[in-house]
């Protein structure tokens, strides 16, 4: 797959998890969206070594799957 490619999968991902957003989702299937959304932007950050846009899109991303898991924990749990 050529970087144009993945990075559209990064952007179609992001809009469907802000799709599970505006639904209200669970925070397993956001979570679930997240880590699929990080194993996507690995992939373009390889594809796309020469620039820096990947590599930084990829550190937004395992942070806010940090910041996501961290909030969820309480939802995942109480079960």
């Amino acid at each position: 797959m050529e970087a144009v490619e993945q990075a559209r999968a990064v952007l179609d991902r992001l809009e469907r998890i802000e799709a599970l957003r505006r639904e209200e989702a669970p925070a397993g299937v956001l979570l679930d969206e997240v880590r699929a959304l990080l194993s996507e932007a690995e992939s373009w950050a390889s594809a796309d070594a020469a620039d820096g846009r990947a590599s930084a899109a990829l550190e937004r991303c395992r942070e806010a799957l940090a910041a996501g898991e961290e909030a969820a924990r309480p939802a995942l749990t109480a079960r």
